[in-house]
């Protein structure tokens, strides 16, 4: 797969990788997230995030039908502004490059795009997983079997809100996915620190993760880890407060006959109206948030490389 480099990337590469921890970012939350010109500095306050914990951000797009493992600044600045961009997962994203067009990666995608790159992290908001009804739709996100195929740590706040987690979590166990909550013995819930659903395992620090990729490497063992980071406390909208406000865009979603992928937007959208904004600013925190966690995660995996 050819890739193009940020000139901030080509710097640090090396024969043997990286001189430098590097975190990778996705672009959907830049393209289909938030308008601009908030989303432009969502995407620079992240990568900053990213710089200030001791890492490189390598933010990931497709321009112009090229895979870019970094942004440029004026690339970044584009593609902000930029319209009819695709969102791009592992079923589309070879023929958007083909087709020379500009695509923003999705979960799935960036994962695909960081291994290939040889980026070991990689930090999102929230995985999308199995949605509310999938038992009659089967409206499963890509991004699980992803995790199950592809070598790569992703940071995330746990899975969206809005779908089925408990069926979520059985599809990522099903997988053989590692999903570790990062300093505390439930799973997150997106906007909400704690949901009532155990997690499968539990690591404290950054080195334990790091611990654990090797040790599944050096069985080999493929596929990803999951760390479900919370949202931190000051900044989490409770489940008792917005789970109402789910289950009524859930209701409005059904009335109304919306389904497929324009699920995930009118809930979104939806769910921002609800709680007058407050659920895109505990976004953004836990964005953040994952960024900085990732930083760190991705020191240890430089300080332990692999074997």
């Amino acid at each position: 797969m050819q890739l193009t480099y940020s000139a901030e990337i080509e710097a640090i590469r090396t024969d043997a990788g990286f001189s430098k921890p590097v975190v990778a970012l996705e672009s959907t939350i830049i393209t289909h997230g938030m308008p601009y010109p908030q989303n432009l500095d969502v995407a620079r306050a992240v990568e900053q995030e990213v710089r200030d914990a001791g890492a490189v951000p390598a933010t990931i797009a497709i321009l112009n039908g090229s895979l870019h493992i970094g942004l440029d600044p004026g690339q970044l600045t584009d593609l902000a502004q930029a319209r009819d961009v695709a969102k791009v997962s592992r079923a589309d994203m070879a023929f958007v490059m083909a087709q020379g067009k500009s695509g923003a990666t999705t979960v799935a995608a960036t994962m695909i795009a960081a291994q290939a790159a040889g980026i070991e992290v990689f930090a999102t908001g929230g995985i999308g997983g199995v949605h509310r009804g999938a038992e009659l739709t089967f409206d499963i996100s890509a991004d699980l079997r992803e995790l199950a195929l592809t070598d790569t740590i992703v940071v995330a706040a746990g899975a969206k809100a809005i779908l089925d987690i408990p069926k979520t979590m059985e599809v990522l166990e099903t997988y053989g996915v590692p999903v570790i909550a990062y300093g505390q013995d439930e799973m997150p819930a997106f906007w909400s620190q704690k949901s009532d659903i155990p997690a499968p395992l539990r690591c404290d620090t950054p080195q334990q993760i790091v611990a654990g990729l090797r040790a599944r490497q050096a069985l080999g063992l493929s596929g990803g880890q999951l760390i479900a980071n919370p949202v931190p406390k000051a900044d989490e909208i409770s489940a008792e407060e917005i789970g109402p406000m789910i289950e009524l865009a859930l209701h409005e979603a059904h009335r109304q006959g919306i389904n497929a992928k324009a699920v995930t937007p009118f809930l979104l959208g939806r769910i921002f109206e609800l709680t007058e904004g407050k659920s895109l600013q505990t976004n953004i925190a836990l964005v953040k948030n994952n960024a900085r966690l990732a930083a760190q995660i991705a020191k240890s995996c430089w300080e332990l490389p692999k074997s």
